[in-house]
């Protein structure tokens, strides 16, 4: 691919991120949203209907998987598409079991296990770092 088109196509995909985070609490059905933006340390968790929840965080990690493998391939073409599509679909499964755990046994005293699993879920931190590291192991291979 011409490599104005890649930078295009970054720009795009970057944006798209963007705009995922700005709409969330438009398209997905999350009460912690709002509950993490208070004073969460010394509120009860919110009522929450645990289905809903976990679909909606499904479908986000989803989008944001998806814009993210797109970034990883508009980087390094197909080098690393495979392995970063496992690296999701094994994150997301010990992630929401993880959250699951959480939420439903209240397993910690402390919130921050809930903020920084969901977080983990609903962010796309995952590329942030996979692309140093699969630059690293491009420019070293």
């Amino acid at each position: 691919m011409n490599k104005y088109f890649n930078y295009l196509l970054l720009l795009i995909l970057v944006f798209l991120l963007v705009l995922v985070r700005a709409m969330a609490s438009k398209l997905f059905y999350d009460p912690y949203l709002e509950y993490f933006k208070n004073d969460y340390l010394h509120d009860a968790l919110p009522e929450i209907k645990p289905i809903k929840l976990y679909v909606n965080l499904f479908y986000r990690y989803v989008i944001n998987a998806s814009i993210s493998l797109g970034i990883i391939y508009a980087l390094f073409k197909k080098e690393f598409i495979k392995f970063s599509f496992q690296f999701y679909i094994a994150a997301f499964f010990i992630l929401i079991i993880a959250l699951i755990l959480i939420i439903e046994f209240q397993a910690f005293s402390s919130h921050l296990p809930l903020f920084y699993v969901r977080r983990f879920l609903i962010h796309p931190i995952f590329v942030l770092l996979l692309i140093p590291a699969f630059y690293y192991q491009q420019k070293h291979a």
